[in-house]
């Protein structure tokens, strides 16, 4: 999506989107839940309990088939009302998995010595491209600066609520 085409996307307030998925997620579903938030996409990630020495992956795929339809409808009026797809996964122990999810393409700029890393990257076979490379190196800073990043995320949250707070303009 362009620059401009995303300025035509609603704001979203993460607490109005909050506060949408608590009303619309059926009781019972999840143990806690954590929803993430950016121009193109809301993911739900919802805890499941699991029995002690049941396979997480066998759990998510009854869960996934039990609540497919809901999803869908749940899915359908988030999308309509911030224009943003709705993916789904969720938690069972340690364990993370997605049911749905974009791959959204993102553009840059890299001057020789930036592209030279992602050249050593796919030419040592750790990924498949370019694009591969950098998705790589993405998750790997975020990984590594994870404590530096939810500190960010904390601060901007906390910008969000006042904003919320202040007078209509």
């Amino acid at each position: 999506m362009s620059p401009k085409a995303r300025r035509t996307v609603p704001e979203v307030s993460r607490s109005e989107v909050e506060q949408f998925f608590s009303e619309h997620l059926p009781e019972g579903w999840f143990t806690e839940r954590e929803i993430l938030i950016d121009a193109d996409e809301i993911v739900v990630i919802g805890r499941l309990e699991a029995e002690e020495g049941s396979d997480a992956k066998t759990v998510a795929d009854v869960f996934r088939e039990e609540t497919r339809r809901r999803r869908i409808e749940i899915a359908a009026e988030a999308e309509s009302r911030w224009y943003r797809k709705v993916a789904w996964g969720v938690r069972i122990g340690d364990m993370g998995i997605m049911f749905t999810h974009l791959a959204v393409p993102a553009m840059t700029r890299l001057r020789i010595k930036e592209r030279q890393v992602l050249d050593t990257l796919v030419d040592s076979g750790v990924a498949r491209s370019r694009a591969d490379a950098l998705a790589w190196c993405v998750r790997l800073v975020g990984r590594n600066t994870d404590e530096w990043l939810g500190e960010l995320r904390d601060a901007m949250k906390q910008v969000e609520g006042v904003r919320e707070r202040g007078p209509e303009v």
